[in-house]
């Protein structure tokens, strides 16, 4: 018998991502994204209801509304009081994205690892990292974005990054 974690662990999880824009002008995910059913496929879970950990693991696929998470290894996490801690994408191209607003362009991100922070409402791309918003790109060892003050912070090097990755940007031209 499978058992299936409890919505308080997943729905503020999928919820926080949900709401994730990684370089959106607005902060705003779609409206329906929050509302949205949770789906989620793998080949296995591991759920820990004291440790507030549940585990995912084989070609885990997370979508609500437009967020897409997807790795080998999906990893979400809560604190002592219950609430999402954070969650951890894993695998060789861990992958997230989120349609922002219906006007604005997919946001897609990659790395060996995806963290998102909730409190601190900070994304983390680790390891041959890569973030694309239409046209614009930023890829390098180590990505960070900060989503209520829009700040991009990249490194070549950083904790968890295999070697040396120089930083690359391009920014398309306003039409």
């Amino acid at each position: 018998m499978t058992r299936q974690p409890p919505a308080s662990l997943l729905a503020p999880a999928l919820l926080g991502l949900a709401l994730t824009v990684l370089v959106a002008p607005s902060a705003q995910a779609l409206e329906g994204d929050a509302s949205a059913p949770i789906e989620v496929e793998a080949n296995q879970l591991d759920l820990d209801d004291r440790a507030g950990t549940a585990v995912y693991t084989g070609d885990v696929d997370i979508r609500q509304g437009s967020m897409q998470l997807t790795g080998d290894r999906v990893e979400i996490r809560r604190n002592a009081s219950g609430e999402l801690s954070h969650a951890i994408a894993t695998g060789e191209r861990a992958y997230i994205e989120q349609l922002p607003a219906p006007d604005e362009p997919l946001v897609r991100g990659w790395g060996r690892t995806i963290v998102y922070y909730v409190a601190e409402r900070r994304v983390e791309l680790i390891d041959r990292a890569e973030l694309h918003q239409g046209g614009d790109t930023f890829d390098g060892g180590y990505l960070e974005y900060f989503l209520d003050r829009r700040v991009v912070q990249a490194r070549s090097e950083a904790e968890g990054v295999e070697e040396r990755q120089r930083i690359r940007m391009t920014l398309q031209p306003e039409q």
